[in-house]
């Protein structure tokens, strides 16, 4: 059977976890909004979650909201603000290039409402540069969104030093922390980052369940504008009966990651450097500083290899995304790698390699023979054939 080297895209479940979202599925099943007992049960459950998460970035329980996942908690924050924005003339944001879709497609429909959005590039490394994110600042800047780990490469960008750059400007500050929460904490703790997105089938929890993080600024909280209207739950933010069982999973997630981010994440730079000394015989090629990708993921290419082709040749050894894909909607490369600069077939061969401290080790030596064959036939192979094309390919 493949070993799962995917949890960038989604982690397994925790069993601690599946246990108590089982229960508030099954035993503790009342609705956080009623009052009687069963009604209080799950009301009570659901604030303690709220703490948890909180606790992870060091915010207070008042300050969380719960959402369905990262992507909308990302347009919830950016879409949110537009109201406020127009009403104060301030009408510019600045991001970066490298933002997961649910932030980059939020940008691109505020820019066709009136709004400047200035795009900042990544270095050929991955990682955008503070000073860089700081000298695209305008007086009408409203809001600054950079995300905390790039999704496809894995590089950590430099939140904490755009913080103490941003100093007391007045642009709020939001943080796409999907990849990074409970795994790279100290970076999220600064009280100059305003919002913070949160996923939770990242960090064990199951899929479906996310938090908006709002922190407030002199006893204010960030003016966001909903996008849904009905119920008034979560600060009237973020209407419909609260999924408690999901709920519950984020935050017992949340809470063991506090507890455990030390060794899981030393666990998992273990494993990291035994996937470098195990492929050192292949030569890959990284896409990204290998010095700033977080301990749990790295993007690599084969020389001479696509990545469809690899992916094909490992069926059955491990399961790896495609880190460079072009997919039904965006019929384009990888973003993130093409705004990096990278060569055409580092990009047409990227890899993204994920995994966490449940992850199995994969049989080395079958993944190594299996590149090795593969690069043995694409060397050999005189005339092949041409790939099928979805319509017009943009060009990276």
């Amino acid at each position: 059977m493949a070993v799962y080297l995917d949890c960038a895209a989604t982690a397994p479940l925790d069993p601690r976890v599946q246990e108590e979202v089982i229960k508030y599925l099954s035993v503790e099943f009342g609705n956080a909004g009623s009052h009687h007992p069963f009604g209080q049960r799950a009301k009570k459950a659901v604030e303690q979650a709220r703490s948890n998460v909180a606790a992870v970035v060091g915010a207070t329980r008042g300050e969380v909201i719960f959402t369905s996942g990262a992507t909308e908690s990302n347009n919830l924050a950016i879409l949110g603000l537009a109201a406020r924005g127009k009403q104060i003339g301030k009408t510019h944001i600045v991001s970066t290039k490298i933002e997961h879709r649910s932030v980059l497609e939020p940008l691109e429909t505020l820019s066709q409402q009136g709004f400047k959005v200035t795009l900042v590039s990544p270095d050929s490394g991955g990682q955008v540069q503070a000073q860089t994110v700081l000298e695209a600042i305008r007086d009408e800047t409203l809001l600054v969104s950079v995300m905390q780990v790039n999704n496809e490469t894995g590089v950590l960008q430099p939140i904490e030093e755009i913080s103490q750059l941003l100093g007391k400007h007045r642009a709020y500050f939001h943080v796409d922390a999907a990849q990074g929460f409970g795994k790279e904490i100290g970076q999220l703790l600064s009280r100059r980052i305003d919002l913070i997105s949160v996923s939770g089938h990242k960090i064990y929890a199951p899929k479906g369940v996310g938090a908006l993080v709002m922190r407030r600024r002199n006893g204010q909280r960030p003016p966001l504008t909903p996008l849904m209207y009905g119920g008034g739950q979560e600060l009237g933010l973020r209407p419909g009966t609260l999924p408690v069982h999901l709920i519950v999973g984020l935050g017992k997630a949340s809470e063991l990651a506090l507890e455990e981010c030390d060794s899981r994440s030393e666990q998992c730079r273990k494993f990291k450097k035994m996937i470098l000394d195990k492929l050192q015989p292949l030569n890959p090629v990284f896409n990204g500083d290998l010095n700033l990708m977080t301990p749990y993921m790295i993007n690599l290419a084969f020389r001479g290899i696509s990545s469809e082709e690899a992916i094909e040749a490992l069926n059955g050894v491990v399961a790896i995304s495609n880190g460079s894909a072009c997919t039904s909607t965006f019929d384009s490369c990888s973003h993130v790698l093409s705004a990096m600069c990278l060569d055409e077939h580092q990009i047409d061969g990227a890899l993204r390699l994920s995994w966490c401290h449940f992850t199995d080790r994969p049989d080395w030596a079958m993944f190594i023979e299996a590149i090795k064959k593969l690069g043995e036939e694409v060397k050999t192979t005189t005339m092949r054939p041409s790939k099928p094309s979805i319509g017009p390919r943009k060009s990276c």
